[in-house]
């Protein structure tokens, strides 16, 4: 089970570079439902996740490089380009509350590029719906877009190109 929570972000936290990066490539192959194809650096994943916004069950299955080149050929929509900086929670002024369970937390922080460029989202799973609906988002956070579907990478991946641009500015309005 993945519980999940979603924010958009206008600015970026201070030594951003000290922190772990994964360049991420990924496409869907269908939104609903949702399977998706991703490149993480060197590492190659076919994820099928349940509907859901906040939870939702997510299963993944590691591929070699040509499995995985074979199916986002198949891929329908945009390619989604992005770094990930990984960031936890306790180097930020968020949290639940419970020195314990946000040492376990991670804020994935994905920064678009290519189509997306200027989209900043950051996303933190937790172990429970409780400590998801504990958590106290950082100062950096701006708006939580978790029961927002239209956030939705695999939302993004469907986008019409020509609406993408106003998509970006309203965000981050």
């Amino acid at each position: 089970m993945e519980i999940e929570k979603k924010y958009i972000v206008n600015t970026l936290p201070d030594k951003l570079d000290s922190y772990r990066c994964k360049s991420l490539e990924q496409a869907y192959i269908s939104t609903s439902p949702v399977i998706r194809v991703r490149r993480s650096d060197d590492r190659y994943i076919l994820t099928v996740k349940s509907k859901g916004l906040i939870e939702r069950e997510e299963f993944e299955l590691d591929m070699d490089r040509a499995e995985y080149e074979s199916l986002v050929k198949k891929a329908d929509g945009n390619v989604i380009l992005k770094k990930r900086y990984i960031i936890p929670v306790t180097d930020t002024d968020g949290g639940c509350g419970d020195k314990d369970v946000d040492a376990g937390l991670k804020v994935e922080l994905d920064i678009f590029e290519g189509d997306f460029k200027g989209l900043v989202y950051a996303e933190v799973e937790f172990p429970s719906l409780e400590w998801a609906e504990k958590f106290k988002a950082p100062s950096w956070f701006v708006r939580d877009v978790t029961g927002e579907g239209a956030y939705q990478n695999s939302a993004l991946s469907t986008m019409d190109k020509a609406d993408i641009p106003d998509f970006i500015e309203k965000t981050l309005r």
